[in-house]
């Protein structure tokens, strides 16, 4: 996936917006799909942002369609064949339509031949045209899916993406509070590292925060002693993870900068939410004292989070015991 040059920074995190150009699909996409390059080599560098999909009616890939035209119009049998059916005019008109709205690409389905005249219209103007032979609906799906996760916002936030008891928990903190000492221990305790300083989280659905490691700093974990580690290497394939999903922040924070807390906080814990692009990412907050296990306060509060997310909720059924209590004392 391509970064893109064009971004900005809310509380501190680098949010940017995909963009792809058609050189740069096709080169992803070649061996999956099969890909060759029929016509307009000269439209490679044409380049589809993330603005561009809201501009209009939105569709990224689809069969043809001349009125709402797709970034990535696909021809099939279907499409061929109706076509062949209009007259010259019609014809002329049609493919002349279809190029002037300036696609990414053109994509013939099932390694069908090219129509000579669609083949010099997509040459004189630059048009990119392939072709593969996939069926039309395998080529949909996929496109759709590669070209929504490029264009797909995504931000960069400063912390220690874990999965932990199977769930993606990012572990924030001032600098020197611990974070990649506790990362580390973690991992020693079965958990797994997806990325260290900067990991980047895409949106990829309305409620799913994928996050991945950028590629320099893949499988390192920075220790202040020790320098980088490389985790796969130190503890092998197990111990690090491609991609997870964002469900948890544990935030960590030293405790003489804060006030102590109130009786219903010693119930219900520091929690809170983070928001992260479109989305509140439920957030623990735990204060870093000497002597305090961390890891196992980072496990119980990810076991905590999947438990509320069942409906489980140990400070409510307590205060509802205690209320029972009462009214029974009374």
């Amino acid at each position: 996936m391509n970064a893109s040059t064009d971004g900005m920074r809310v509380d501190g995190a680098a949010i940017t917006a995909g963009t792809i150009s058609a050189g740069e699909l096709f080169e992803q996409q070649r061996e999956r799909l099969e890909l060759r390059w029929i016509a307009g080599a000269e439209g490679a560098s044409r380049r589809l942002e993330s603005v561009d999909t809201v501009a209009r009616r939105p569709s990224l890939a689809g069969y043809l369609n001349a009125i709402y035209p797709n970034k990535v119009q696909i021809l099939g049998t279907e499409e061929l064949s109706w076509l062949d059916g209009l007259d010259s005019r019609q014809r002329w008109e049609t493919i002349h339509k279809i190029v002037h709205f300036a696609p990414l690409a053109l994509v013939i389905s099932k390694d069908q031949s090219c129509p000579e005249d669609l083949r010099i219209a997509a040459e004189e103007t630059g048009t990119p045209l392939w072709s593969s032979p996939k069926r039309g609906h395998e080529l949909l799906n996929h496109l759709q899916y590669h070209l929504a996760r490029t264009l797909a916002p995504r931000v960069t936030l400063h912390g220690v993406f874990m999965e932990i008891y199977s769930i993606g928990v990012l572990i924030t903190g001032e600098p020197g509070s611990g974070k990649s000492e506790l990362a580390l221990e973690l991992v020693t305790r079965g958990h797994r590292l997806v990325a260290d300083d900067a990991p980047e989280f895409t949106q990829i659905a309305p409620d799913v925060l994928d996050g991945t490691c950028p590629e320099l700093l893949q499988d390192l974990l920075e220790v202040r002693g020790l320098g980088v580690l490389n985790i796969r290497d130190m503890f092998g394939d197990t111990a690090v993870k491609r991609n997870k999903y964002l469900r948890l922040v544990v935030h960590l924070t030293r405790p003489m900068s804060e006030p102590a807390p109130g009786g219903l906080e010693r119930l219900t814990g520091d929690s809170g939410s983070r928001r992260v692009l479109d989305l509140d990412v439920p957030t623990i907050t735990i204060p870093v004292m000497a002597g305090r296990n961390l890891a196992v306060l980072t496990e119980a509060a990810a076991r905590v989070h999947i438990l509320r997310a069942k409906g489980v909720d140990p400070a409510a059924a307590f205060m509802a015991r205690h209320s029972h209590f009462l009214e029974r004392a009374s």
